[in-house]
């Protein structure tokens, strides 16, 4: 189910991150790698454009909660487990998991 959240200043947030900063990191990034536009995907979903999970294929109407947020992350984990490193699709779901693992503030380091 998708809630709105807002932090103490009352600006709108999604998972851990202002609304507004995932909206900056998507507008920046350069979809040109397979990373790249795994990353954007991401935040696509995170922001609610995309209806279904870039992993899962998870339906959400409008941004995700925090749980399926979370879920996305793990099932990006679970993916990244099973495919080589050389692959195409790693390196997109590797662009996903990292995206969202920042909008989770399960880390500080932004996909670039």
């Amino acid at each position: 189910m998708a809630t709105r959240s807002t932090n103490r200043s009352g600006e709108e947030t999604v998972g851990t991150r202002r609304r507004a900063d995932i909206e900056r990191e998507c507008r920046r990034l350069e979809q040109t790698t397979p990373f790249a536009r795994g990353a954007a995907s991401g935040y696509r979903w995170a922001l609610g454009r995309d209806q279904e999970g870039p992993v899962t294929g998870v339906h959400a109407e409008g941004p995700p909660g925090m749980d399926l947020l979370t879920a996305e992350v793990d099932a990006a984990v679970v993916r990244l487990e099973e495919q080589p490193r050389s692959s195409v699709p790693h390196d997109h779901i590797q662009g996903v998991h990292d995206a969202l693992a920042w909008v989770c503030g399960h880390t500080e380091d932004r996909p670039s």
